[in-house]
């Protein structure tokens, strides 16, 4: 409350100097923010493409290995599945987006060629190979889309959080530090023109009083020239 704070200039100097400060923070953060939503909406843009690619790639991947299962029978497609050896590696690493540390998945041996998926070329078909493929590209689409959402929740946070504090440094701090500065400015010219007041009565009653001493003086003058007069 405005009413707690001294009105003293040394506090609305202070007063001032956090006003100066938050409003800076204030500018600083809105430009952070619509930076943010920026990125974001890239982000968001590339989510859904992403989307739309696991979920085509899925329906293919889906078509193929029904269509292998029923050509070549479940015990050679699982025979295929099983015989092979390097599995996919996935690592982690960070990137910076304004600020905000967003994953960066980088993926290795997801997509083979024939003689690397350890059932052979005799031992598989067309429809095996056909399905194979298609789950290879499935799975990088869902190590992209997991990259890609992780960053996007992630910047949906932080624009949250940046939100939150331009709002209390708009609507909150700094109405409160103009109230306080207004508060004491307010106190401040009172306490002038009170001290003004005092300055002027003060001044007019030396006035006063040196008058009533003028008067005194010569009313002292005119008694001793009257008695000079007298003695004569």
């Amino acid at each position: 409350m405005a009413e707690d704070v001294k009105p003293t200039r040394k506090n609305l100097m202070e007063i001032e100097d956090r006003i100066d400060l938050s409003e800076r923070g204030h500018d600083t953060l809105e430009q952070k923010r619509d930076g943010l939503i920026m990125e974001f909406m890239d982000i968001l843009d590339q989510a859904q493409d992403v989307r739309d690619d696991v979920e085509t790639n899925y329906e293919v991947a889906q078509s193929k290995i029904n269509k292998a299962r029923a050509m070549e029978g479940d015990v050679a497609v699982r025979g295929a599945a099983a015989a092979l050896k390097e599995h996919p590696e996935i690592t982690s690493q960070s990137k910076n987006i304004m600020g905000v540390v967003v994953p960066q998945i980088e993926s290795s041996k997801v997509r083979k060629d024939l003689d690397e998926r350890g059932y052979g070329l005799l031992g598989s078909s067309a429809r095996i190979d056909e399905a194979a493929d298609a789950y290879e590209e499935l799975l990088e689409s869902i190590i992209l889309a997991a990259e890609v959402e992780t960053a996007m929740k992630k910047m949906l946070t932080e624009i949250e959080t940046t939100k939150r504090r331009v709002n209390a440094l708009e609507f909150k701090l700094l109405p409160d530090l103009r109230e306080n500065q207004e508060f004491i400015e307010q106190k401040l010219e009172e306490q002038e023109r009170e001290e003004i007041f005092r300055l002027k009565k003060i001044k007019a009653k030396k006035e006063e009083e040196e008058k009533l001493e003028a008067e005194e003086a010569r009313e002292e003058a005119e008694l001793g020239e009257q008695k000079v007069t007298a003695d004569d």
